[in-house]
C-alpha cells in the first residue's frame, strides 16, 4: 500500500504560520511575562533576576540539538512542542489566581522556554528539509516577517488585550484633585479607626475621601510629616492592603545593617536623593486621603487599586499609598494615601490623581487562555498541514555515535578560531547596555510617577512598546540591512554601534523629565527602538561572519548561545541595581555600560567586502 502522506506542500500554507508560532512563546517569556509580573506587584529585582534566567534554554540550545537530530522526525518535534507550549500557557493561566502564583507561573514559563527553544531547533531544520534551495532563499524574508508579526502580537496586541480586560473587568476609575492653597488651614487628621464604613447601594466602586484635597503650602516640621507617613504605612500594613516590606523605622535599620558592602556603597553614593530643603527640620506639608470599597468583593476575589498622579503640578507628589489590595476582610477598612507638597512651593497649584481598580489577575488569565487557544489551533493545523519530507527522519543508531562525535568536533573547531576571545567578548559586550535596559523599560513605563516611573496603563504600554516601538525596530532593521548590503559591514560597524547605544539616552531624559505627553513618550521609545533595529544588524552580520566555514549552521547556533548569555547575565542583576539607585541613576548607568562595546569594537577585524551585494551567501 502506497504512503498517502504528502512529501511536500505549498510553502505559503505552512512557513508563515510556523514562524509566527515560533515567535510567540519567545516574546511571551521575554516581554509579556515582565509586564504581567509588574502589574501583579512583583519587585523589579525579582522580575529582572528570574525572567533573565529564562534566557538559559536559548543559551544551552546547541547542547541538545543532536537529540532533535537523532530521535524521531523534526515534524514530530514541532507538533509535540506546540502541544507542550499550549499546555505551559494553560498552566500559567491556571496558576495566576493561586497564593504562590509567582513560583508556579515561573515553573510553567520554564517549561515554555525549553519547549520554545526545542521548537526553534526543529522548525529551522524542517525549513531546510521541506523546501528546495530556491524556495529557502525566497521564503527567508517571509519567515522573518511573520516572526516580526509575532513580536508585534506579543509586545503589542497581547498587552493591549490585557489592558483592555484590566480596565473593562475592574471598577470605574476615580478622579481625585489635590490643590495647594495658600492661607488654607488644614483639617486635623482623623484616625481611620474612628471611621464607620457601611455597605452602599449601587454599583461596586472605589470610594475616596475627600475627592478634592486642599493642602496649605506652608513648611511644617519633618517630625510631623514623618509621623503621619509612618502612621499611614503601619495602618495599611496592619489592615492587609500590602505586605510589610520592612520599611518601618525599626526594620529599616535592620535592613540597612544586613546590606552587603556593595549594596550599601551604591545606596549611599548613587541612591535616589531626596529634594534638598533649606531647613533640615522643615519639609513640605501633607494631606491624607482614605480609600475603601462600596461593598465586599465576591468570595476570595481581590481588588487591586493603583493610585498615582496623572497630570498637573509636579510639586505635588504622592508620599505613601500607590497600590492597595482589597478583599472580603478589609474592604470596609480605610486605606490611607499621603500627598506631600514640595517645601519650595508657595503659590497655588493643582494636580490630578487617579485611582484605578482593574481586575489584574483576571485580565492576565484571559490573555493566557487566548494564547493557549491559539497554540491549540497551531497544533491541529500543523499536524495536518506540515508535509512529510522524505529526508526528515531520525538518525540511524549506527550513525548516532558519529553524529555526537561530529557535534563535539564542531564545538572544538569554533573555539579554535583565531582571536576567539575577542569574538566572544564582542558577542557578550555589544549589547551590555541594552541587555539591562530591556528588562526595566516596561516596568519604568508602568511604575507610578511618585517612584520614578511614567505611570502608563497596561494598554498604553502595549501601544508604546509593542506597536510604535516595533515599527521603529523594524524600520531600523530594514535600513540597516539595506545599507550593509550596499557598503558592507565594516563600513557601517561604528555607525551601527553608535545607533544601538546612543539612543539609550532617551530613557535618561524620560526618567528626569517624566513628560506627561503621550506623543513624546512614544517618540522617545520609537527613537530608541529604531536605533536598536539599525544597530542590531551589525551584530547579526558579525555572527554570520564568524560562523562562516564548513560548520556554519552549528557555529551560528553557538554564536546565538553567546548572544543569549550576553542578555541573561546583565539582565539578572539589573532589577536589583535599579531598586537601589532609582530609575534616573540606573538609566545613566545603562549609558555608561555601553563603553566596553566601543572599546572591544576597536580591536575587531572584518573583511571590508563582507556583506556587500557582490558577495554570495
Amino acid at each position: 500500500m502506497k504512503n498517502s502522506k504528502p512529501t511536500s506542500r505549498n510553502a505559503w500554507a505552512w512557513v508563515p504560520s510556523l514562524y509566527y508560532a515560533e515567535g510567540i512563546p519567545y516574546v511571551v517569556v521575554m516581554t509579556v511575562a515582565v509586564i504581567m509580573y509588574k502589574r501583579m506587584g512583583i519587585s523589579n529585582t525579582d522580575i529582572a533576576l528570574y525572567t533573565s534566567w529564562l534566557y538559559l534554554p536559548w543559551v544551552i540550545k546547541p547542547l541538545w540539538s543532536p537529540i532533535v537530530e537523532i530521535f524521531r522526525t523534526k515534524r514530530f518535534w514541532i507538533i509535540t512542542m506546540q502541544l507542550i507550549i499550549g499546555a505551559a500557557l494553560a498552566g500559567v493561566a491556571l496558576t495566576i489566581p493561586l497564593p504562590n502564583f509567582f513560583q508556579y507561573t515561573l515553573a510553567f514559563l520554564w517549561l515554555l522556554a525549553f519547549s520554545s527553544a526545542t521548537h526553534d531547533i526543529a522548525a529551522d531544520g524542517f525549513y531546510m528539509l521541506g523546501l528546495s534551495k530556491h524556495d529557502q532563499a525566497f521564503f527567508v524574508g517571509i519567515r522573518s516577517t511573520f516572526y516580526r508579526v509575532a513580536m508585534i502580537t506579543g509586545q503589542g496586541l497581547l498587552i493591549i488585550l490585557a489592558g483592555y480586560f484590566e480596565s473593562s473587568t475592574g471598577l470605574p476609575t476615580v478622579d481625585v484633585t489635590v490643590n495647594a492653597k495658600p492661607n488654607y488651614e488644614n483639617a486635623q487628621m482623623v484616625s481611620p479607626n474612628f471611621m464607620n464604613i457601611a455597605e452602599l447601594d449601587g454599583e461596586h466602586r472605589v470610594i475616596v475621601i475627600p475627592s478634592e484635597l486642599n493642602i496649605s503650602p506652608q513648611a511644617v516640621t519633618k517630625a510631623t510629616t514623618d509621623s503621619i507617613k509612618r502612621f499611614a504605612k503601619e495602618s495599611n500594613i496592619k489592615n492587609g492592603f500590602y505586605a510589610d516590606e520592612t520599611n518601618t523605622l525599626a526594620n529599616q535599620k535592620q535592613e540597612e545593617a544586613s546590606l552587603n558592602w556593595l549594596e550599601q556603597f551604591l545606596k549611599n553614593n548613587f541612591g535616589q536623593k531626596k529634594k534638598a530643603i533649606s531647613n533640615a527640620n522643615e519639609t513640605g506639608n501633607v494631606g491624607v486621603m482614605y480609600f475603601h470599597l462600596s461593598k465586599a468583593p465576591k468570595g476570595k476575589e481581590a481588588i487591586v487599586v493603583s493610585f498615582g498622579r496623572e497630570s498637573g503640578d509636579k510639586n505635588i507628589d504622592l508620599a505613601e499609598g500607590t497600590r492597595f489590595t482589597f478583599n472580603s476582610s478589609n474592604w470596609n477598612k480605610p486605606a490611607m494615601a499621603v500627598v506631600q507638597l514640595d517645601p519650595k512651593l508657595r503659590m497655588e497649584a493643582t494636580t490630578y490623581f487617579q485611582a484605578r481598580a482593574g481586575n489584574i489577575p483576571l485580565s492576565w488569565i484571559i490573555t493566557f487562555i487566548v494564547m493557549t487557544a491559539l497554540f491549540m489551533v497551531f497544533f491541529v493545523y500543523h499536524k495536518f498541514i506540515l508535509p512529510y519530507p522524505t529526508t526528515d527522519g531520525s538518525v540511524k543508531k549506527s550513525d548516532s555515535k558519529n553524529l555526537f562525535k561530529e557535534f563535539f568536533t564542531t564545538f572544538a573547531l569554533f573555539f579554535k578560531r583565531k582571536n576567539i576571545l575577542l569574538i566572544i567578548g564582542f558577542l557578550l559586550l555589544y549589547r551590555l547596555g541594552e541587555s539591562q535596559l530591556v528588562k526595566l523599560a516596561a516596568p519604568f513605563l508602568l511604575d507610578a510617577r511618585e517612584i520614578g516611573g511614567l505611570g502608563l496603563t497596561t494598554g498604553e504600554v502595549g501601544l508604546v512598546y509593542g506597536t510604535i516601538g516595533i515599527i521603529g525596530l523594524t524600520l531600523g532593521g530594514i535600513l540597516g540591512g539595506f545599507l550593509a548590503a550596499r557598503n558592507g559591514l565594516k563600513y557601517w560597524l561604528w555607525w551601527m554601534l553608535i545607533a544601538i547605544n546612543l539612543p539609550n539616552t532617551v530613557y535618561v531624559y524620560l526618567s528626569f523629565a517624566q513628560p506627561e505627553s503621550f506623543f513624546l513618550i512614544n517618540l522617545c521609545v520609537a527613537i530608541e527602538q529604531f536605533g536598536y533595529g539599525f544597530g542590531f544588524t551589525a551584530y547579526m552580520l558579525y555572527m554570520i561572519y564568524v560562523s562562516d566555514g564548513d560548520y556554519k549552521t552549528a557555529h551560528f547556533a553557538i554564536t546565538t548561545a553567546f548572544m543569549a548569555l550576553g542578555m541573561m547575565i546583565p539582565g539578572m542583576f539589573s532589577g536589583w541595581l535599579q531598586e537601589i539607585i532609582g530609575y534616573q541613576n540606573f538609566f545613566v548607568w545603562v549609558v555608561i555600560a555601553t563603553i566596553p562595546a566601543f572599546i572591544i569594537t576597536k580591536f575587531i577585524k572584518i573583511d571590508s567586502d563582507f556583506g556587500k551585494k557582490t558577495e554570495t551567501a
